[in-house]
């Protein structure tokens, strides 16, 4: 999945958002929970202070009478946690007050909070947190009792306390479940949006796959069943691949029937022209000639551009290499040529058949007419270019006859450059394999071969 696909950031946004939103829920509701059970045990708390003081009261006198247990076993367990403590407040020598306390704190007392600034509740007590006597955190519930009436009145601090031990292991198991629960549906999240986003943008894929059936020729059209949301691409990209199409053909009909309108009258003119005997007709025969030839030159060029603006056109660069070989053997057969042709991967040219034949044609036409006894075509892949993607093909022909010299291979490459006057020939030939190169966005080269001839280099779109 790379950083700047469609299926990246969909993915990446679902799962930043459960990372957020999952944690977020999880204190939230472990708040919640802990908010309930912290709650639940003030209220435990406080129902047993009120037993307490309940089961004080009914001694009836000055003094409060032992409530026992209170309801609570733990209040029999030494140091179970569960204690209650009732102290007088009164107390002085002349009256020094009974003082009680539970059987689990054994002969310890608990601390007391009565002095602390905390707030009274609406049962006028006060809650709060002292250490036990194993050092264990105790929630404590503290109020204050009048007994007797009169003279004989005296005040006696009632405090229940319970160990927090409790509520923190149910806290840290719960806790620790939640964690769990939230990670495994964090996991599952992730995955669903996973599988999700590669199955919402397979269709993509094989739009991808259709397009490139179409660009290597293998198809016309964008077929197959899609998404509603991707049938409107399928149908638009139809269309522009139809009106595409017809405006080549327009093309092409128009350059046609401009090479038969221009070709008839300028035959007309040098047929005239030559039986004038005169300097007259030498210079019109002359300038009609190069006219003629800027408009073969130029229809050419637009039927090039007509033909390399067609998709899905592919032509197999072994076929078109053989037949002309065979063909070059035979017209050379006095020279007894040996013509190679390695091509191993078979590669695929991205274009017309009948350019292919035109560049291969004049560039192995020229390669015998020039060499001593041997040509040679080599045709290979080369890596995708890394700023476009595309994969291009690369054609050497070499020869073994005389080559250039530096200074000509300097020079760049003209319409009429011939290599030697003495060979037959227009000099069209490079020119015309410079254009179609160009119009495909290629590239040709000549340059010194290793069979000590010339090398032509022509790197071409593959398919």
């Amino acid at each position: 999945m790379k950083l700047n696909s469609l299926a990246f950031r969909l993915f990446a946004t679902a799962a930043t958002w459960t990372m957020i939103v999952l944690p977020l829920a999880g204190v939230i509701i472990y708040n919640m929970y802990r908010k309930d059970v912290e709650g639940a045990f003030d209220r435990r708390i406080g129902f047993i202070s009120t037993v307490v003081l309940s089961e004080s009261i009914d001694n009836g006198g000055n003094e409060p009478g032992d409530p026992k247990n209170a309801g609570e076993t733990l209040f029999d367990v030494t140091h179970s946690g569960w204690y209650w403590q009732i102290t007088p407040l009164d107390a002085s020598s002349d009256k020094p007050g009974r003082r009680l306390v539970s059987s689990s704190l054994a002969s310890e007392t608990l601390e007391t909070i009565a002095e602390k600034d905390a707030p009274l509740d609406d049962q006028e007590r006060k809650w709060g947190y002292v250490v036990g006597p194993l050092g264990q955190r105790l929630r404590v519930a503290e109020r204050i009792h009048v007994f007797g009436e009169g003279e004989q009145a005296a005040r006696y601090l009632i405090s229940v306390a319970g160990t927090v031990a409790e509520t923190e292991y149910s806290l840290s198991q719960f806790r620790t479940r939640l964690t769990m629960a939230l990670s495994l549906a964090g996991l599952g999240l992730i995955f669903v949006t996973l599988f999700q986003v590669r199955f919402g943008l397979h269709p993509l894929q094989r739009v991808e796959k259709g397009l490139s059936a179409i660009r290597s020729g293998n198809a016309t059209r964008l077929e197959g069943e899609l998404p509603a949301e991707i049938v409107s691409l399928q149908e638009e990209l139809n269309a522009l691949l139809k009106s595409n199409e017809e405006v080549i053909e327009r093309a092409r009909r128009e350059v046609g029937n401009l090479a038969h309108g221009l070709k008839t009258p300028l035959a007309v003119l040098v047929n005239e022209a030559r039986d004038d005997s005169g300097p007259l007709g030498s210079k019109v025969t002359e300038q009609v000639t190069i006219m003629r030839d800027q408009v073969n030159h130029y229809l050419d060029r637009a039927r090039m551009a007509a033909r390399t603006g067609v998709i899905g056109r592919v032509t197999e660069v072994n076929g078109v290499a053989d037949a002309i070989t065979r063909a070059l053997a035979r017209i050379y057969r006095d020279k007894d040529i040996l013509f190679e042709v390695e091509a191993p991967e078979k590669p695929n040219f991205a274009g017309e058949r009948q350019d292919l034949e035109e560049m291969l044609g004049n560039l192995l036409d020229n390669a015998s007419k020039w060499s001593a006894s041997r040509v040679r075509l080599t045709a290979v892949y080369l890596p995708p270019d890394q700023a476009t993607k595309k994969r291009q093909l690369e054609i050497l022909v070499e020869d073994d006859g005389p080559g250039l010299s530096p200074e000509q291979l300097a020079e760049p490459i003209k319409r009429g450059r011939r290599l030697d006057e003495t060979k037959p020939g227009s000099g069209l030939g490079q020119s015309i394999v410079a254009d179609l190169a160009h119009s495909y966005q290629g590239t040709f080269t000549l340059a010194k071969s290793e069979l000590g001839g010339l090398k032509a280099t022509l790197r071409l779109p593959a398919a």
